[in-house]
């Protein structure tokens, strides 16, 4: 099949808009991509125009994208890219869009911590919410044991 595959660089200028579907988790937000020059006469960078994308995530890429991204983060999103025209209230409008196969943020830019997200096991039950104490060993010092609190991540 022929697609136009593309590795756009970018801001992430919305904040991403997660959804459950019933074909799984989708996200999505908007890119800017801001072509920039060195303008020869004033010997400095210039911004140049800047072209907005639609970016879509499913399954996976879509929680982690959701849960990861924020406006302004600098990222590098690679994915197909959907070039559509309409007729919307008399005005012909065009829209670019990627369906994104990877998203990561710009590490010339800045910098990231990376966290793997955990795969659950083929047949195994759901973690509980909460740790189960262990009954069994009582506490050193004599005090009461409970289970420890969850730590969010944000």
């Amino acid at each position: 099949m022929n697609e136009t595959t593309i590795c756009a660089v970018g801001n992430v200028a919305t904040q991403p808009v997660y959804r459950e579907l019933a074909t799984g988790p989708s996200a999505r937000f908007r890119l800017a991509v801001t072509s920039r020059y060195l303008d020869r006469a004033k010997n400095e960078w210039t911004d140049g125009h800047t072209n907005f994308f639609t970016v879509w995530a499913n399954r996976q890429l879509a929680t982690n994208a959701a849960g990861s991204l924020n406006v302004g983060d600098p990222v590098v999103v690679q994915g197909r890219l959907k070039v559509r025209s309409d007729v919307r209230e008399g005005q012909s409008w065009t829209s670019a869009d990627i369906d994104a196969v990877a998203i990561g943020h710009d590490l010339a830019r800045g910098t990231s911590a990376f966290r793997r997200t955990p795969r659950p096991e083929p047949g195994a039950a759901a973690a509980p919410d909460r740790p189960e104490p262990d009954w069994e060993t009582p506490p050193a010092d004599g005090a009461s044991q409970q289970a420890p609190e969850p730590v969010a991540v944000t």
